[in-house]
């Protein structure tokens, strides 16, 4: 980069008291951010939705007596809740925990039973396949949506993370654990193959082929040590409560960067799995070619070069 473009980018930053001024006017709006329609705690069932600290929402699995096992309306509730998160300028950073002694216990399996009921007064196949592509879809899109919202999300999982579980740890950015804390994809289990995700992420969350299939065909459990090792998490904590305060300190200081630079970065990791490495360096370049024009950009340079205060940016 010239001499004369930085000199450019430091007369576009903004001044120390417009700055300050900012970070007052966010730190007001983000105090009711949590308030917001469709981010109510209340507004959910079986979710519990909070912001702990400025531009940081955590989203925690709140049904404890039943070890937080995934119900028909939680699919649901997840995947409204994310896609609402992905377009709050309120929020920058999502840590997912769970309530109670398990992070989660997979599929619910009362309603598997109460759609075999329902499949059972259906006699012709092709209406019961019908049946069953709608819940698999709700149910794929329900784990996606962590993937596809735009703001990083870091899992925090403690003991038992089962069956469906591993399908959502598995669609998020980050993933941290505690020591007790173990892993299962159980499907097989139960007479089915994992349909929601888990056979198409783990392989890429683990770097491992061998164990990928090791973990799926056999179901077998595998603890905090092991997940580590492969990669799976990249933290682990001795218990709940630093587990919790490390994920949302981590999730603070995502939340304090650019978000134009973090939204970006998380599109473009995500489109390259799927996608060549020139394919992926294709892609950069068209989204960078606007982003390097923007006042988050400018601001970021202008505050290294001068050793000023940490900027602060505005929503999206």
């Amino acid at each position: 980069m010239s001499l004369s473009r930085l000199n450019t980018l430091m007369k576009l930053a903004p001044s120390t008291a417009a700055v300050r001024a900012t970070v007052q006017m966010q730190t007001k709006r983000n105090m009711t951010a949590h308030a917001e329609p469709g981010h109510q705690s209340g507004q959910f069932k079986t979710l519990a939705v909070s912001s702990p600290k400025p531009f940081v929402f955590h989203v925690e699995l709140h049904r404890p007596t039943k070890f937080n096992a995934i119900n028909k309306q939680m699919w649901q509730e997840i995947k409204d809740c994310f896609e609402g998160l992905a377009i709050n300028p309120d929020c920058r950073a999502i840590v997912v925990s769970a309530a109670g002694k398990h992070f989660t216990a997979g599929i619910d399996l009362n309603d598997m039973m109460g759609v075999g009921m329902q499949l059972a007064e259906v006699d012709d196949v092709g209406r019961k396949g019908v049946i069953l592509e709608g819940m698999i879809k709700l149910y794929q899109d329900s784990m996606s949506s962590l993937e596809r919202c735009p703001k990083p999300v870091i899992t925090a999982v403690h003991k038992a993370c089962i069956g469906a579980g591993v399908d959502l740890i598995t669609a998020s950015d980050i993933r941290y654990c505690t020591e007790d804390a173990f892993f299962q994809v159980t499907e097989v289990e139960i007479g089915m193959a994992a349909d929601v995700g888990t056979l198409q992420r783990l392989p890429k969350a683990v770097g491992s082929q061998s164990l990928a299939r090791e973990l799926c065909y056999t179901g077998r459990r595998f603890e905090a040590a092991e997940a580590h090792a492969s990669g799976l998490v990249s933290r682990v904590f001795p218990d709940k409560e630093s587990l919790l305060s490390g994920a949302v300190s981590l999730a603070e200081t995502i939340a304090s960067k650019s978000p134009i630079a973090v939204r970006t970065t998380k599109e473009s990791m995500v489109y390259s799995l799927e996608h060549t490495n020139q394919e992926g360096l294709d892609h950069i370049r068209l989204l960078n070619k606007l982003n390097l024009q923007s006042e988050d950009f400018a601001q970021a340079v202008a505050a290294q070069l001068t050793k000023d205060e940490k900027p602060v940016f505005a929503k999206l």
